[in-house]
């Protein structure tokens, strides 16, 4: 036996395979070896049990048409239960053998209802939920946890694993179908002492249809509505017959949105820009080796995921009744102006508001799509030591995001409205080595690498229109008086183009993760079995910072001489209004000790500081410069030198915080997970659990306002129990669990102190922002049901339901809602302790049916159903009044014919079938409309 390994290794060693490099931490390092010395160990001896995957066995051309006969005679019996699988744990195990919260949805009902994005995917699980958002801003919850600001240096809340990789990067999960699937399976709780990459919440494991010796094509073929046309593609097969097999797919999606742009009617929100294919070969050059090479390809396209919002009127009082809303900043005040009100066509109460046409339009000049794109490739190598078995999963994944925003009017104020531009790359390694089942104790244990670099630029461009836009009313005032002070007005911001710092400028951002796991399943009777699961990940969270003018525009000169400690090239003159407005120099204080006493104007702008004065005096007033360095300027008029610090003001006030390159503070820790699971089958159709989960997310290094503003790990103790049965006659299955989370130092947005702002102001008075922090104590608690039944002929049925108790436990720093902006002077902050989290619904269930009836000898009629309830939440961060979604349900239905064979079938599908219009998300002043009904047909089958 040990001549046999040795064998294999020298046989593997000769295959070169590019690998990347890690540095193990020195406990990684120690259990590596300890790991490798029982492979070696434990593969000498001959186990006589069952291994968790049987080796590539060839088979005769007789015991193939066997195969086929039995495929073709149990075609039509009654699905068994109890022999649904799932594979959460590494191995191909029963459902109800998993002591764990685990729902499980197959390929072939997600196509059925061409559910093929992840919001379409979650709709068919217990217990979890899309949060609305952008291709980067969107997130998964599980059990009312996980909707919140994502920022680029911090880690998904749960987990997305596509087979077998983990994709670390939120985005990943959002921007492209998923399709040629297998099964989708959600495991809720901490993850990690199993596999991959670790998760506080919960996990979706993904798995597509992998190569198959047997010769397989389909395809799927969608016309609908909204010009939309979907085309979907598999194929696969021997190359080398019970050597090197194959498998590839192709997924095209096109189509318009239901809303349409005004300003463009062309473009429509949501349109469909999707693009990805998949090729995947497998080599079986012995019974004991294979090796899977998976590439997948997502060219980059564009989807008008932003904009897709509908405006209404800014309340006109705050929340007490009483004080009025200032409005000097609202687009009802700056629209009125002037200079947007030349246009009689385009009017803030038609167009701006509802769309203008009864919510169905929307009006941006700017706006263009996300454009996403991603690339991947994973080696999957397993070798089989007797009955145990060794996996190696390299893998490389990466993406690509940029967008371009509006603020929602035809004028030219924002060319891009705040848009990030991410290139993002993942590299990872997994060695997993698994034992045989069948005995007293089996297991799974492994070593864990993730090596990700996330350059992230979020990008601020402004217009013509823009200075217009952002003055305040005395400035706007001042400015639009004559034509000098338009020119001023004009330049002070057109073409200007910056790393914005808010929220983030550039990062560039690296996070070094390893890991050493392991999983043992300890068999005391054939009844009782112990779970226990331990995992140790060192992370090295590091980020480099900084916010910088990347282009000038029109009007340098009117930058300021600097900001903070960065120099911007400007002249110094007062800002402020009084007589002083506009005069060369400072005003500084006359006593130091007292930044708030009287001051004293100090010139003490250089030689060329006054020379780019005198030029701002000769642009914009055509004063002619002399000799003297600042005659030119010093002559202007008191009003002039009042429209020039105007100008500079406004242009300030857009700068905001600029500062360069950051070396932000590292997070560097090692984190433990652990599982303690103890299941007892009271007979052969119930089995009880208990579950006790630790699991922990790595912190967030990150800046505000260029000050290090570290986020602390999140830490989350998991408890549940529950039981699972198969119910009469194997044709009900019904699955229950009490649970409970208690999350400590839970990352969320919050109201933290701006030290950069308290800084500046010199007064001693506290400035505070909105910024990702560590909410003290968080909890989720309540029941969930997962159950199927099949005892009505041709019937099948799924419910799956939970009630959620999610709220926070302690939480004292919440930023203020809109509706309490009166009061953020004063008080910065509110305690939200005891409320419910958002997003987080108390009661959701979705069910499913699925009915097949033979026909006409060799046909099939068949219709499905999918029906969402959503509790109401509240979608928005702070709590907002306004940010309450009502509960809604959301059906989706189709019904067709084809040939029981499979080659041919017709389907119509339905989405949103009452036309649901339930908005989801809201603010005082917007709100996102849901996706109204849709209808399409589908033309499948198999070649």
């Amino acid at each position: 036996m040990t001549h046999e390994i040795n064998a294999v290794l020298k046989e593997t060693a000769a295959v070169k395979i590019k690998q990347p490099t890690f540095k193990l931490s020195p406990i990684s390092s120690v259990i590596a070896s300890v790991i490798a010395g029982a492979i070696f160990f434990n593969a000498g001896f001959a186990v006589a049990a069952e291994g968790d995957a049987a080796p590539a066995v060839v088979k005769t051309d007789a015991e193939k048409k066997a195969d086929a006969d039995k495929t073709k005679a149990d075609k039509d019996k009654p699905v068994v239960l109890s022999t649904i699988t799932v594979r959460s744990r590494n191995r191909i195990e029963k459902l109800q053998d998993v002591p764990l919260s685990v729902s499980v949805v197959s390929g072939q009902e997600l196509e059925r209802l061409q559910a093929t994005d992840i919001s379409a995917v979650t709709q068919r699980l217990a217990n979890i939920s899309w949060n609305l958002g952008n291709q980067r801003t969107s997130s998964l919850s599980i059990r009312g946890i996980g909707k919140q600001g994502q920022t680029e240096a911090q880690d998904p809340p749960v987990g997305l694993i596509v087979d077998g990789v983990n994709y670390a990067y939120n985005a990943l999960a959002s921007s492209y179908d998923f399709v040629d699937i297998d099964t989708v399976e959600v495991a809720r709780g901490p993850q990690g002492t199993l596999l991959g990459k670790n998760a506080s919440i919960g996990v979706i494991n993904i798995t597509t249809k992998r190569p198959s010796f047997k010769p397989d094509s389909s395809y799927s073929v969608t016309l609908g509505q909204w010009d939309t046309v979907q085309g979907r593609f598999a194929v696969g097969g021997p190359i080398i017959e019970d050597l090197l097999a194959w498998r590839g797919s192709l997924s095209v999606s096109k189509g318009a949105g239901d809303i349409t742009n005004a300003y463009n009617t062309d473009q429509t929100y949501t349109n469909k820009e999707r693009v990805s294919g998949r090729v995947q070969f497998l080599l079986t050059p012995t019974e004991d080796f294979s090796a899977r090479l998976e590439a997948d390809i997502q060219p980059r396209s564009s989807e008008t995921t932003n904009g897709r919002t509908i405006r209404t009127q800014t309340p006109e009082f705050y929340s007490d009744g009483k004080t009025k809303v200032n409005l000097n900043a609202d687009a009802q005040t700056r629209l009125s102006r002037r200079w947007f009100s030349q246009d009689p066509q385009y009017t803030y109460a038609n167009d701006y508001l509802n769309g203008g046409d009864g919510g169905e339009l929307v009006n941006n000049d700017s706006q263009r799509g996300l454009v996403t794109g991603s690339n991947g490739a994973t080696l999957d190598l397993n070798w089989n030591f007797g009955q145990y078995r060794l996996t190696s999963i390299t893998a490389y994944k990466d993406y690509h995001f940029n967008a371009v925003n509006d603020e929602g009017t035809p004028f030219d104020i924002n060319r891009n409205s705040g848009g990030f531009f991410n290139d993002y790359q993942q590299v990872s390694e997994e060695i997993r080595f698994s034992s045989p089942t069948g005995g007293f104790v089996d297991y799974q244990t492994g070593l864990f690498f993730l090596h990700v670099d996330n350059s992230s630029l979020y990008q601020k461009v402004w217009g013509n229109d823009a200075g217009a836009w952002f003055a305040s009313p005395a400035q706007y005032t001042s400015l639009d008086a004559d034509g000098n002070g338009r020119y001023l007005l004009q330049n002070s911001l057109s073409g200007l183009s910056m790393a914005f710092n808010s929220p983030a400028g550039l990062q560039k951002i690296e996070n070094k993760s390893e890991a050493v796991f392991g999983q043992a399943n300890w068999h005391f009777t054939e009844d009782l079995t112990l779970t226990t699961g331990l995992r140790f990940t060192h992370e090295n969270r590091s980020n480099l910072a900084s916010s910088y003018i990347r282009d000038q525009g029109n009007a340098p000169e009117l930058n300021p001489s600097s900001v903070g400690n960065v120099q911007l090239g400007g002249f110094d003159s007062v800002a402020d209004s009084g007589a002083n407005q506009g005069l060369l120099g400072k005003l500084v204080p006359v006593d130091p000790a007292n930044p708030a006493g009287a001051k004293v104007l100090v010139n003490n702008n250089t030689a060329t500081q006054l020379q780019l004065a005198d030029f701002v005096a000769n642009k914009y007033f055509g004063v002619a410069v002399t000799g003297t360095p600042g005659a030119a300027y010093n002559s202007l008029t008191a009003n002039q030198k009042k429209q020039v610090a105007n100008a500079k003001a406004l242009r300030q006030a857009q700068v905001g915080v600029v500062f360069n390159e950051t070396d932000l503070e590292k997070f560097e820790e090692t984190q433990p997970s652990w599982v303690f699971s103890p299941s007892y089958k009271i007979n052969d159709n119930v089995t009880t659990y208990l579950a006790l989960q630790h699991g922990e997310k790595a912190g967030i290094s990150q800046a505000t306002n260029g000050i290090s503003n570290l986020v602390k790990a999140e830490k989350t103790d998991a408890y549940e129990i529950g039981f699972k049965s198969t119910l009469l006659n194997n044709t009900f299955i019904f699955n229950a669990a009490l649970f409970r989370m208690d999350i400590k130092d839970y990352q969320q947005s919050s109201s933290i102190e701006d030290k950069y702002t308290t800084a500046q102001n010199n007064n001693g008075i506290t400035s505070y922002t909105t910024a990702t922090a560590n909410i003290p104590k968080v909890r989720s608690q309540g029941l969930e049901i997962d159950s199927i039944y099949n005892g009505i002929e041709h019937l099948s049925l799924r419910f799956a339901g939970a009630y959620t108790d999610a709220k926070y436990v302690e939480f004292t720093t919440s930023a203020q809602p809109v509706e309490n902006g009166n009061l953020q002077a004063t008080q910065p902050y509110q305690d939200v302790s005891g409320e419910q989290l958002p997003g987080a619904s108390k009661v959701t269930f979705n069910i499913g049916a699925d009915y097949r009836l033979p026909v006409f000898n060799d046909k099939e009629f068949h219709a499905s159903l999918n029906t969402l309830y959503t509790g109401k939440y509240n979608s928005d961060n702070t709590l907002s009044s306004y940010g309450w979604i009502p509960s809604a349900y959301s059906t989706d239905f189709a019904f067709g014919l084809g040939n029981r064979k499979g080659t041919f079938d017709v389907n119509i599908v339905i989405k949103n079938l009452f036309d649901d219009d339930t908005p989801r998300s809201a603010t005082w002043n917007s709100y996102t409309p849901a996706v109204q009904r849709w209808i399409g047909v589908t033309f499948s089958g198999k070649l």
